[in-house]
């Protein structure tokens, strides 16, 4: 009898497979291998149990795929900056915003450390809900907008992202408040000088809610967009690039733009900016790929 289940952990090529509230240990057919293809965190998959081991027969339903690190169906991306303590790194975040984008994945952006700067907050979630983004401030220490947050985590597989020190650690902790063993295993993961390991894990909040914990998940990169489709991921730029006045227009040599000629007006200076850097990274990194 075939049994559904989704892959929460993966430990020297045993998956860990839950499945209506138990946990199996499986293998992965040598299917996969010829397929090229291979099971990973978040992954639905089908398989059977033979001689108390289980075997996984096939994926199914996958509907976004991250290569590193690799996880499988995510359907939230939370963005963490801090309004102060480090200063807000808004190029991160218009990089992630962009790489969000590109993978059809729904982001959010999570202010925290508003008691440290609440102008600088108030000034970051108004640049992006304008251009159409969900925007949480919070304060984790003191517990601010964690019931908000943790409303929006409902029926989701979310990942924190952000740089060190904005906050992750206590805002997980925060929303699994008394399930200490996880709290303790998220937040030992999460703690700084730990990013570089490769551990993903989902950890179950409610009934088809889940927190991927992706130490590292930080240092993704966003070369897998193709810098002459840059602009598609900038969402507010797409109503004005049918002003350009050259079909291939870059939006950022030509005279006669749609999009520069927005900027200051319904384009914010600040993202102007950042696709430019991002823009001439990532073809700088195309053009000198081999």
């Amino acid at each position: 009898m075939k049994l559904k289940g989704r892959i929460i952990n993966i430990v020297s090529n045993i998956f860990y497979v839950e499945s209506e509230k138990n946990i199996y240990e499986c293998t992965s057919r040598g299917i996969f291998k010829a397929k090229d293809i291979k099971p990973v965190v978040g992954d639905n998959v089908l398989f059977n149990i033979e001689n108390n081991v289980g075997n996984i027969l096939e994926i199914v339903d996958r509907k976004s795929y991250i290569k590193r690190p690799k996880i499988a169906n995510l359907t939230q991306l939370l963005l963490v900056i801090s309004a102060k303590n480090p200063t807000p790194d808004l190029l991160m975040l218009d990089k992630q915003l962009a790489f969000a984008e590109f993978l059809h994945i729904k982001p959010i952006i999570i202010i925290n450390k508003i008691d440290l700067n609440s102008e600088k907050a108030d000034s970051i979630e108004k640049l992006y809900t304008n251009i159409g983004y969900q925007v949480i401030q919070t304060n984790a220490k003191q517990g601010i907008g964690i019931d908000k947050l943790r409303k929006c985590l409902e029926e989701n597989i979310s990942v924190f992202s952000g740089n060190s020190g904005v906050g992750k650690s206590t805002l997980i902790n925060n929303i699994f408040e008394v399930k200490t063993t996880q709290e303790g295993e998220v937040s030992k993961k999460n703690k700084k000088g730990k990013n570089t390991t490769t551990v993903i894990k989902l950890y179950k909040i409610e009934e088809k809610s889940y927190v991927a914990d992706t130490p590292g998940f930080s240092n993704f990169d966003v070369y897998e967009i193709p810098y002459k489709e840059l602009y598609k991921y900038f969402i507010e730029f797409n109503k004005y690039v049918n002003n350009c006045e050259y079909i291939d227009c870059t939006h950022v040599k030509e005279e006669i733009c749609g999009v520069k000629s927005e900027v200051g007006e319904n384009i914010s200076e600040s993202r102007y900016t950042n696709f430019k850097k991002i823009y001439e990274e990532l073809k700088d990194r195309e053009e000198h790929k081999w």
